[in-house]
């Protein structure tokens, strides 16, 4: 089964919500009725594209169930959908809005992760756009040095044509060794902007207050949350883009 050629975007007509409507995407996300449109085969892992309704709110979504997730050499068994939800509350403690709604919740297939669906404009390239000097994306290099992204690829970009950029596909992240892998490495050694600072410091408050110090924990280890700290307060205190590891490969294989 693949994707459906009309959206539930192109049935949604007024009730259509916008990704950057977090209060009412999260809601409709959490609480509405999923129905599985399709699937996308390229992804690993059962990864099912949806429709979700709720009080007259629509949209289309992506909802990975903790029953298809591949198993890691490297990650828990089962944590990949907690570990999307963790970088989409990390997110917005930063002010970035990089990952688009999401939540985990039960559905059709068990428990899992929901995440609203964001059509990227198919007239941007992709690839010249990771490998250019956008402030949107070098804000998502930053983002994936925090949570430390082991796959951030050039088909995980999605630019809707209104200059932002997401980003999806964070389930091996936070982990606590060093496996920062990102065709994103344009910015190594140079110093961090003035806003980036400004970000690292509101994730590190947020860290020590509602709601994510209180929900880090539930979707994460409590190491993997000492880590990611580590990793905020090493940023603040050198001030520049990560370098690769050494012994860690640095961009992910295939890149797109």
């Amino acid at each position: 089964m693949s994707q459906p050629s009309r959206s539930p975007a192109e049935r949604g007509g007024d009730g259509w919500v916008d990704p950057a409507d977090t209060q009412n995407a999260e809601q409709l996300l959490r609480n509405g009725t999923l129905t599985v449109e399709g699937r996308l085969v390229q992804a690993s892992n059962a990864t099912l594209y949806c429709s979700v309704e709720w009080e007259g709110l629509v949209a289309a979504c992506v909802y990975k169930p903790v029953a298809g997730e591949r198993p890691l050499w490297d990650f828990p068994d089962g944590t990949l959908a907690g570990r999307e939800v963790a970088a989409y509350l990390v997110s917005q403690a930063m002010g970035w809005r990089i990952v688009p709604p999401t939540v985990h919740r039960d559905g059709p297939f068990g428990p899992g992760m929901v995440q609203l669906w964001v059509e990227p404009d198919a007239d941007i390239d992709t690839v010249a756009l990771s490998r250019g000097d956008d402030p949107a994306i070098r804000r998502m290099s930053v983002f994936d040095a925090v949570i430390n992204n082991a796959d951030r690829k050039i088909g995980h970009l999605l630019p809707p044509g209104d200059g932002h950029v997401y980003g999806c596909d964070h389930g091996v992240c936070f982990s606590v060794e060093y496996k920062l892998r990102t065709v994103l490495w344009q910015w190594r050694g140079k110093p961090l902007t003035d806003e980036a600072v400004e970000a690292l410091r509101r994730v590190l408050a947020a860290l020590d207050s509602a709601p994510l110090r209180s929900r880090l924990p539930e979707l994460l280890t409590v190491a993997e949350v000492d880590a990611t700290r580590r990793r905020v307060e090493l940023m603040l205190k050198h001030r520049i883009h990560p370098y690769p590891s050494e012994d860690w490969p640095a961009v992910p294989w295939p890149p797109m």
